[in-house]
């Protein structure tokens, strides 16, 4: 029947792909709904200036899980991830570090003989935590009143945590608790060393390395891996909207119908049970099942009539916390940069890092409290990636193109501000902020796009510009992620999923989400078709 779907997908981004690949691997009509002229979320890749393209919000890849890209058969499709030469370069006022492949204990034990010694076993025990992060990432989180079987899920995803070793426990539970500084400062003396780490802690993260709970950021951006390789980041080739391309492809091989530039105004919901949507042209598409890649603060503040929804819940989504501190830009570029403490305009392995401008912990809680005061810091943290190095389709011969992820600027600007007014003189901190390392990239910058958070929200629905769609604390992580009860993936209203960030396992380019929410779709459908054949 016409406009009677199976399944409806709020969201084209990498999980509702994801999401609506396996049901409709499951034999369902799905169709997704996604409000821009492209399909892929905040992972897609555009031309900002004429041949000049690059990833325009996400713009790198380590988390996308394994089980994902199989599942989907992402490589078939074209999907295709290089690893960095370098994992990261931090320059410093004279003095720098490259990281990774292999050379991080020789490199620490160049500025700092006693961390070097001491990286060993700090590697290890964020290896043994992460291991954890990585089981639990395809798991649904058991939920209270769940009865026999959420005490199960309860036993089964905690007994990997009872059986580690005392000393992993105590890890776990400091990582959870205290913050990145805390953290660190147990391990390592020299604060160029803690900063290589600690920068970890503040990526899409509104907090100081001061902040208490800092240190599971730390620790969730280094569970991922790039072929087969733990921990390692890298670039997809043709940059981050290759992957949701290949994603689209396989959907639409399973038979999902893609539907762009159709944005959702409304669920739909008759007696406690989401029945379809309305989109903003006002056609209303109708469906049992309803899942939502938007972030929870979105779909539930907007998208949801508050009447149906009971006052407990409303009052939890009206504090659900989201702000991740982000300022994103992408840059045209004549030439690579030039280091001050590492010469050179050719290409060099340091170009293909993770360029990190954070160079001590006081830099980088002065910068979040610069953000709280003023609404943005003076001197940013700013990490800067240059995939033209790894990747010549994204810009003329002998140009470049660069992202610039920056942090700690407030997602609502103090004094009735708004960031329109502000965007421009910001890019220009950046811009400087960089320059003060690189003496000859002001002059290099031939194009620039600009997303602060306000940006953000509007391009991508991301809600006070939230890479993450919500904050990712203590108090809205595994069981309570996006509140306590429903990260199931089970909205409370009846047949209305969520599939995206704002569910477990959180943020980043993962697929989990979408994964592990159509597996619990299915699992009720099944459950219904079982009970309407009964009869």
């Amino acid at each position: 029947m016409p406009g009677h779907y199976d399944a409806l997908i709020i969201g084209g981004g990498h999980n509702g792909l994801v999401c609506a690949f396996y049901l409709a691997r499951a034999g369902m009509r799905v169709r997704v709904l996604e409000r821009r002229q492209i399909a892929g979320g905040a992972a897609v890749t555009e031309e900002f200036h004429p041949g000049f393209r690059n990833s325009t919000a996400s713009y790198t890849v380590s988390l996308l899980q394994p089980r994902v890209i199989a599942d989907m058969r992402l490589r078939d499709h074209g999907y295709r991830v290089v690893e960095r030469k370098v994992g990261n370069f931090l320059p410093f006022a004279d003095s720098y570090l490259k990281l990774g492949e292999g050379r991080t204990r020789a490199e620490f034990a160049r500025i700092s003989p006693p961390d070097a010694e001491s990286y060993p076993r700090y590697d290890a025990a964020l290896g043994r935590l992460a291991a954890v992060l990585r089981d639990l990432a395809l798991q649904t989180p058991p939920g209270p009143g769940g009865g026999l079987a959420a005490m199960q899920a309860a036993a089964l995803q905690g007994w990997p945590l009872a059986r580690l070793d005392r000393a992993t426990q105590r890890d776990l539970l400091e990582i959870f608790t205290r913050s990145a500084r805390e953290f660190l400062d147990g391990w390592f003396v020299d604060e160029r060393v803690k900063a290589a780490f600690a920068f970890d802690a503040v990526v899409g993260n509104f907090a100081g390395v001061s902040t208490p709970g800092s240190a599971y950021v730390l620790l969730h951006h280094v569970f991922g891996e790039v072929n087969g390789k733990a921990g390692v980041w890298g670039h997809a080739i043709g940059g981050m909207g290759a992957i949701t391309t290949a994603m689209a492809a396989a959907c639409r091989e399973a038979g999902v119908e893609i539907s762009l530039e159709s944005p959702v105004a409304r669920v739909l919901v008759e007696q406690g049970h989401a029945r379809g949507v309305r989109l903003q042209s006002g056609e209303e598409l109708h469906a049992p099942v309803v899942a939502a890649n938007v972030g929870p603060a979105l779909l539930f503040r907007e998208m949801v009539d508050q009447a149906d929804l009971d006052a407990d819940f409303r009052r939890r989504m009206a504090s659900y916390k989201t702000g991740s501190g982000t300022f994103r830009m992408n840059v045209a570029l004549s030439e690579l940069p030039d280091f001050s403490v590492l010469p050179g305009k050719a290409l060099a392995e340091h170009h293909t890092a993770g360029i990190v401008i954070a160079p001590g912990l006081d830099y980088m809680d002065r910068a979040f409290d610069d953000a709280r005061t003023h609404g943005w810091s003076r001197a940013p943290i700013v990490e800067m990636l240059i995939p033209s190095t790894l990747d010549d389709s994204l810009a003329p011969p002998g140009c470049h193109v660069a992202s610039l992820f920056c942090q700690q600027f407030a997602p609502v600007l103090p004094d009735g501000r708004s960031w329109d007014d502000c965007r421009q003189e910001v890019a220009d901190l950046i811009i400087d902020t960089v320059t003060a390392h690189a003496p000859n990239f002001r002059q290099s910058v031939i194009a620039r796009q600009i997303h602060s958070p306000l940006d953000l929200e509007r391009k991508f629905g991301l809600v006070g510009g939230d890479i993450f769609h919500g904050r990712m604390s203590l108090d809205q992580l595994w069981a309570a992620r996006p509140v306590l009860g429903h990260a199931d993936y089970r909205a409370p209203i009846r047949g209305l999923y969520l599939c995206g960030s704002g569910a477990h396992p959180g943020g980043g380019v993962t697929g989990a989400p979408g994964h592990n929410a159509a597996r619990e779709i299915l699992r009720d459908r099944s459950v219904l078709w079982k009970l309407l054949h009964r009869r």
